[in-house]
């Protein structure tokens, strides 16, 4: 079977007339079988909420499986130009939601250098600044 339908308006006639053939046609009830089961699977991913990005936890450490090695979370840096000129750069947290524009990511140690700088401000959102333990 080719392509099915992504919404489930279409998937739900397609699995309705599916039924009414497997009850009316024996000799090709195993084909059909195996459609009403492609349909009912892509059914169920159509009607499945979208996956949640994981948001780390405030003190930044990655509690994932056992299996994985602990990441330290990484760094942003996004900078906005304007017509009168840059405006100072921001630092964020990687998982940050105040991200705009395209962000570079950045490491640990390279977020604490940049927020000495002057011309460079801490995330007022996920306050990366506070995360690596640089008070003001």
């Amino acid at each position: 079977m080719n392509e099915l339908p992504p919404d489930p308006p279409r998937l739900r006639a397609i699995l309705a007339h599916l039924e009414q053939q497997l009850a009316e046609n024996e000799t090709v009830g195993i084909y059909l079988r195996l459609q009403r089961d492609a349909v009912q699977a892509a059914l169920a991913q159509a009607e499945a909420p979208p996956p949640r990005k994981p948001r780390l936890p405030k003190g930044g450490a990655n509690l994932g499986p056992v299996t994985q090695i602990s990441v330290r979370p990484q760094f942003v840096v996004q900078q906005k130009r304007t017509p009168q000129g840059p405006e100072p750069a921001i630092v964020h947290a990687g998982d940050c939601s105040m991200i705009e524009g395209t962000p570079h990511r950045i490491t640990e140690h390279d977020a604490r250098v940049a927020l000495m700088d002057p011309n460079i401000e801490a995330c007022g959102f996920c306050r990366p600044d506070s995360e690596l333990g640089i008070l003001d």
